[in-house]
């Protein structure tokens, strides 16, 4: 898959393509439908697969103070991206010049002339072009005359949740790891480099490997049994999201003990899937009683993920 960052770049040569066209910030099930079409439409018609998305999310250029935090960083939405199949992936950098676009102007200049788009496949929210205007309805008025198809998304629903990224961050912030895993189509994960902390979990008994904590970090504090990976390995792991207030800390981060590994992993690249919540954070009144509980929590861990697809 190749990434092109910004229109100037992409090439005047290209072929037509099938253009999936959205924010896809979290990657979710819907999304993916968006991607795929696209991706099995451009088979059919022998044209070129381009997922064309925005960066930053453009409601933080527009309006800052309600700019949702990131389900996924953008490095790890393009893997995601990647994995469904495009052959091009096209990052428009949002900007408040570039959000003053007609949507007109964006069909014509883009999809029409710069993209050659010979159907375009959006989800059932999409909007575009200046103040929103660029719904899909508006989007098939004006792709229709110019010959091109555009195919628009229903929403998808599970377990009576529409899938939305508002409905992700919602489970989320909830600890709801098994209703946002159902509604990304894969558990939530966060990445981050292996770095040295207190070192408490060792002296408890529970080595963890520590990565810091997103800012702002979608998921509630808690205790959640999941599954750790690094460097070709893979591992069952408790892990605890918050601050530590046992310790008396504020800093929020993420600590996962890997069950049945004694790796040293420090400066290893750590991707953390979290699948069920075992419990909110908590104060012990004494480090033995933490001990104590977090037995309790592995072997809770255990008994999930056994169970776990």
């Amino acid at each position: 898959m190749r990434i092109i960052r910004g229109l100037a770049q992409y090439p005047s040569d290209a072929p037509p393509s099938v253009v999936a066209q959205g924010t896809f910030d979290g990657i979710h099930l819907g999304h993916q439908e968006v991607i795929r079409t696209a991706v099995g439409r451009a088979r059919d018609l022998g044209a070129q697969a381009v997922a064309l998305t925005f960066d930053p999310n453009p409601v933080a250029i527009l309006r800052p103070a309600e700019a949702p935090p990131e389900i996924l960083p953008l490095d790890e939405r393009l893997d995601r991206i990647g994995d469904l199949g495009p052959e091009v992936v096209l990052i428009i950098p949002f900007t408040l010049e570039f959000s003053r676009v007609e949507a007109e102007a964006f069909v014509h200049d883009v999809l029409v002339g710069l993209l050659r788009a010979r159907e375009v496949v959006v989800g059932f929210n999409h909007t575009f072009g200046r103040g929103a205007r660029g719904t899909p309805e508006l989007l098939q008025a004006l792709a229709a005359p110019r010959g091109v198809r555009v195919r628009v998304i229903p929403p998808l629903t599970v377990n009576g949740v529409v899938v939305s990224s508002s409905s992700v961050r919602d489970a989320l912030r909830r600890g709801d790891a098994q209703g946002a895993a159902n509604l990304l189509g894969r558990p939530y994960t966060i990445r981050g480099v292996v770095s040295r902390g207190a070192e408490r979990g060792r002296t408890l008994g529970f080595p963890t490997a520590n990565i810091a904590a997103p800012a702002p970090l979608l998921l509630a504090d808690g205790v959640y049994a999941g599954r750790a990976g690094w460097e070709g390995h893979s591992a069952l792991a408790v892990i605890n999201v918050g601050v530590r207030p046992t310790f008396g800390e504020e800093t929020r981060s993420i600590e996962a003990h890997l069950l049945d590994v004694s790796a040293d992993l420090y400066g290893c690249v750590l991707t953390i899937a979290f699948l069920a919540r075992i419990r909110a954070e908590m104060r012990f009144p004494s480090a033995e009683a933490l001990r104590t509980r977090i037995n309790e929590d592995v072997t809770i861990a255990r008994r999930l993920l056994t169970q776990a697809p």
